[in-house]
């Protein structure tokens, strides 16, 4: 069945709730580890259905936002997901208050209890209209940049279409697009403080009433980590300060050389070469046709996966008007079937989102086995695991998609997951303090992240740009609006992979087992539990970063780019 034939029903809250708060009642009255095993069953069942209809409604409501049915199944989930949670909560307490606990954790691992702990720390009946609110709110987000018809060159595009010109050899051209892009941003930046303003208010309050100090300690708990809190995360961001951010200055100094210029600018910035950035060399169809390729070549199991995600129609890759931006990678497991969504715009972002989304969708295909809801994916620091590798497993590959500039593809690329990590880590910091002083104006907002840009990215000249120069950069970053704090699992992640990139290259075949064998164990163990399974090094421990770059930093510099 092909995902234009998925059906469709809205769930019947009430009988929903009904039936589960059935099951809940034969749970908690079980004589035996074996009866609630029964009900669980039925239980998952039913989670099952619900969470599938809602991944099937956001897809079809991301693919186009303005399809009036799907924009009020999106509006129905934003109501509704809370009164679901609420029951998820109420199951994972009378599984942690179980008198069969300790054979149920003997069967079923101890991370069902980790989450289920930190789960039931996250809700309360008295925060469901706000957590509707919040739910709301980061939707407007989406419809808002969703929104977006840029007149440039004749053209109306949207926010992907526009990226393109943002890349072209011509620099009056590439300061035109990014300023049209930006005159975006300013133009609601009202409504963009608006939103985000309620949106820190309305999770500090919810914070308050479940008895936090404030919405850092609510979201870590909600990004379930368990093995590490928010002081491990101040160190990472040290080392990173220390290690990482002189091996970007020195690749935008190169890049500045490279380039030609007296200083680099915003409009430089994704532009690596005088003579263009890297391109696929062609549409979207034939990138299929090689992603297959590569596939089938690399093992069976990618092989059976990626002839799955083609013949059943579990991508939609192209941008278009009306289609929300950005990409993600969706579950529906009524019919155990991944879905890859993307804004293809002829850039070299359009291999690396290709097989990011792969990689996420492969873990989901491989952990597919797992009887326990919460194992069909780990927590999301995790999953870019999955993602960020893909990348780089699939760099012999690379000569399918960019033929005569593949040397040139994986320089940018590399370059490109270094400057990435000092961003993603100034992000999280931006973060922290958004939540940790949720009394600041959108002014102190924009100043403090200004503050952040000049320690993390000291290298770019934002000129006469006045939304940049006031801190509006973030406005873009649609993590902020709708997922707090996911941002940092990034660059964890990222160092996670970049040392598959080092194993990849001495001993590929070994590489490849690691990482299969994280992709079946799901979301079955913790972050760093699954960080062992691979065999990598944790990014929490002193001496990861500083030889990891150090590896990365000779490559660089070995690459012959003055020939590009």
């Amino acid at each position: 069945m092909r995902f234009e034939q998925f059906e469709y029903v809205r769930p019947d809250m009430l009988r929903l709730q009904a039936e589960m708060e059935e099951l809940l009642q034969a749970f908690t009255q079980a004589d035996s580890p074996d009866e609630q095993e029964g009900v669980l069953s039925e239980l998952n069942r039913l989670r099952s259905v619900f969470e599938s209809m809602a991944a099937i409604a956001r897809i079809r409501h991301t693919v186009d936002t303005t399809d009036s049915f799907y924009k009020a199944e999106q509006d129905f989930f934003d109501q509704n997901t809370p009164v679901y949670q609420g029951l998820i909560s109420r199951y994972y307490e009378a599984l942690m208050t179980s008198p069969f606990r300790a054979v149920l954790g003997e069967k079923w691992g101890k991370q069902l209890f980790r989450i289920a702990e930190l789960t039931v720390k996250t809700i309360s009946p008295e925060v469901m209209d706000e957590l509707r609110l919040e739910n709301k709110l980061a939707s407007d987000y989406v419809k808002l940049t969703a929104s977006a018809k840029i007149a440039f060159d004749g053209a109306e595009l949207n926010l992907a279409q526009l990226t393109p010109h943002t890349l072209s050899t011509d620099r009056a051209t590439r300061k035109r697009a990014e300023d049209a892009k930006y005159a975006f941003f300013a133009q609601h930046e009202a409504k963009l403080d608006e939103i985000y303003d309620q949106l820190v208010k309305v999770r500090t309050s919810i914070a308050h009433k479940l008895g936090y100090s404030n919405f850092v300690e609510l979201g870590y708990a909600r990004m379930k980590r368990s093995d590490y809190d928010a002081a491990k995360v101040a160190v990472f961001r040290e080392q990173v300060r220390t290690h990482l951010v002189p091996l970007a200055s020195r690749i935008r100094r190169q890049q500045t050389l490279l380039l030609g210029v007296e200083q680099l600018t915003y409009y430089d910035a994704k532009y690596r070469f005088p003579s263009g950035n890297p391109t696929p060399k062609g549409d979207a169809n034939w990138i299929i046709a090689n992603g297959k390729r590569m596939y089938a070549e690399l093992s069976p199991e990618t092989d059976a996966f990626f002839r799955m995600m083609t013949e059943q129609g579990l991508m939609d890759l192209v941008s278009k008007a009306g289609k929300a931006v950005g990409g993600y990678c969706s579950y529906i497991k009524t019919h155990n079937a991944p879905f890859i969504f993307s804004n293809f715009n002829g850039t070299y972002g359009d291999i690396d989102v290709l097989t990011h989304e792969a990689g996420h969708a492969f873990q989901k295909y491989m952990s597919r086995h797992h009887v326990v809801p919460e194992y069909l994916h780990p927590t999301l620091e995790a999953c870019e695991i999955h993602s960020m590798s893909m990348e780089f497993i699939a760099w012999p590959w690379m000569e399918l998609f960019f033929q005569e500039e593949t040397e040139k593809y994986k320089y940018a690329h590399l370059s490109d997951a270094i400057l990435f990590i000092p961003y993603g880590t100034a992000v999280d910091e931006f973060q922290h303090f958004v939540y940790e002083h949720p009394e600041a104006t959108p002014n102190e907002r924009k100043a403090k992240w200004r503050e952040l840009e000049r320690i993390y990215r000291p290298d770019l000249a934002l000129e006469e740009n006045d939304l940049l120069n006031r801190g509006g950069y973030w406005f873009q970053q649609r993590h902020i609006f709708r997922t707090p704090f996911y941002y940092i699992d990034y660059t964890l992640a990222q160092i996670c992979a970049l040392q598959f990139w080092v194993r990849s290259r001495t001993d590929a075949g070994q590489a490849w087992e690691d990482y299969l064998r994280l992709c079946k164990e799901g979301g079955s163990k913790s972050f760093t539990e699954l960080v062992e399974v691979a065999r990598l090094s944790s990014p929490f421990t002193e001496g990861t970063i500083a030889p990891l770059m150090a590896v990365i930093g000779e490559w660089l510099e070995q690459a012959d780019i003055s020939r590009y």
